[in-house]
């Protein structure tokens, strides 16, 4: 997520003639990373467009290495990655065929197939929802069970702050709209607000405020995030393709997470607005949210029935998804990521 002084939209379209330039100069940081066994598919390269949730950022950082690395090309794909915002539809724009993949979160995947959008999660580049509560450290507050006394700052129904409001006290708790801006924060010592762990807390320590992150994922709300989703049509009618795309994409997250900088440096030309000193300081806390408690590299993006379904409850429990009708084994496969069918998504014609 980004902050509003991130959101410049004139400055962002305008960075974006650079792209095609700091591609051919970020490719020099991928070293012998392109080295991998799939080697470039002969013949005319598959034309594919990947949706981002938002704007450039570290969030996305693994699907540009893929492609700055070479991964997509080396597996046939020529790889169009379109920048999101606060406005864009994802969910839509890939169930209505507009686009051939897309980047959302968890509990929006529920949401689309709780409206009948044929669209399944094929991998989650985050394990643990990124989702903070920023407060100031001098009010005390060190947990999310005691958070009281404040203005909170939340975006127009969220699901994580309707379940935090149904699990915990929120004594003298008064929401507001969330401003896109950490401004009022900055302002007010009794302000909270929503964040994402990788941003939010650093820039507001840089203009001077001492900052306390309290996860949404500790009260048990913890949606995958950054999650690569794909039509269940594509699945049925071209799984060798989504197979090639989502094995360059683990590629290029394994890639991005042992060796930020080169990717930073490219995320930095085409969104300039975001500095190199949050990009590298969100790059290390995004590997403790993709790879957390020692998880093994050759794991990531993986993801459980399990989850899905205590996902899917939570959302029925607040009055979000008719939690009956929705099964945790059609929002998700983990077929690209095995390699075999026994993950493979219970999906209907």
């Amino acid at each position: 997520m980004i902050l509003a002084e991130f959101r410049r939209g004139i400055a962002f379209a305008a960075a974006m003639v650079l792209v095609s330039m700091a591609i051919l100069a970020s490719l020099a940081g991928c070293g012998g990373q392109g080295n991998v066994a799939h080697q470039p598919t002969t013949g005319e390269a598959d034309q594919v467009t990947l949706q981002l949730n938002w704007f450039p950022e570290v969030e996305h950082g693994g699907f540009y290495a893929a492609k700055l690395c070479g991964f997509y090309e080396d597996e046939g794909l020529d790889v169009k990655i379109v920048p999101g915002g606060p406005n864009v539809p994802v969910v839509q724009q890939l169930d209505s065929g507009r686009v051939d993949f897309a980047v959302t979160n968890a509990d929006r995947v529920v949401f689309g197939r709780d409206a009948d959008a044929d669209i399944v999660a094929v991998m989650a580049a985050m394990q643990h929802s990124p989702r903070c509560i920023l407060v100031h450290r001098e009010s005390g507050i060190t947990s999310l069970s005691n958070l009281r006394d404040v203005t909170l700052a939340v975006g127009s129904g969220p699901a994580f702050y309707k379940y935090m409001a149904k699990h915990l006290p929120l004594e003298n708790v008064q929401t507001v709209a969330y401003p896109g801006s950490i401004g009022p924060f900055l302002s007010n010592r009794k302000h909270a607000q929503q964040a994402y762990v990788f941003s939010e807390p650093y820039v507001a320590k840089e203009k001077g405020a001492d900052p306390v992150a309290l996860m949404v994922s500790d009260v048990g709300f913890d949606p995958y995030a950054s999650t690569l989703i794909v039509r269940g049509e594509m699945i049925r009618e071209r799984s060798e393709l989504v197979q090639r795309f989502v094995r360059a994409t683990v590629k290029g997250w394994q890639h991005y997470l042992a060796k930020p900088a080169s990717t930073n440096r490219h995320l930095d030309e085409i969104n300039p607005d975001m500095e190199p000193g949050v990009l590298a300081y969100g790059a290390g806390e995004m590997a403790k949210l993709c790879l957390p408690d020692e998880m093994p590299v050759e794991r990531f993006g993986t993801m459980t029935a399990d989850r899905w379904q205590t996902l899917v409850d939570q959302l029925a429990e607040i009055d979000l998804v008719d939690g009956g009708v929705i099964l945790a084994e059609q929002l998700f496969t983990t077929q690209f990521l095995t390699g075999d069918s026994q993950g493979a998504v219970a999906i209907e014609e």
